[in-house]
């Protein structure tokens, strides 16, 4: 069965965005193979993953320029990541001055934080029972 390999998210702040994946929310940058590192970067989950793919605004074959001035993420709501040390991550938004809002949803014991990136993709960080 297909699982999901990675998100590309385009911006017009590389930069920023690699800052706030590494520095806020802890993933491990990489240069892609084969393509600019000053246009694509790969962001990597602690078990070596490419998960995100940030690229700027026609650095990638073949696509037409999103429109990025429309705020929010167009048809995507959001993306989810799977996460631990969640009072770690509290504190770490705080120490930024990012705004984030808490959810519990306590039928699963899942606890769950909502920031979005310097882009406005809004990011779904879950913490399960025995990862909070």
């Amino acid at each position: 069965m297909p699982g999901l390999d990675h998100v590309n998210l385009q911006t017009t702040r590389l930069a920023e965005t690699v800052a706030f994946y590494r520095d806020v929310i802890g993933l491990e940058v990489r240069d892609p193979p084969g393509l600019d590192p000053k246009l694509v970067q790969w962001m990597h989950d602690e078990s070596g993953h490419g998960i995100l793919h940030l690229s700027t605004v026609g650095s990638l074959l073949g696509e037409a320029p999103a429109d990025l001035q429309g705020g929010g993420t167009g048809a995507v709501h959001h993306v989810a990541l799977d996460c631990t040390g969640h009072d770690a991550m509290i504190a770490t938004l705080e120490a930024n001055r990012l705004p984030y809002r808490l959810n519990h949803v306590g039928v699963i014991d899942l606890k769950q934080i909502f920031v979005s990136d310097p882009n406005g993709v809004l990011l779904e960080l879950n913490y399960r029972a025995g990862q909070h």
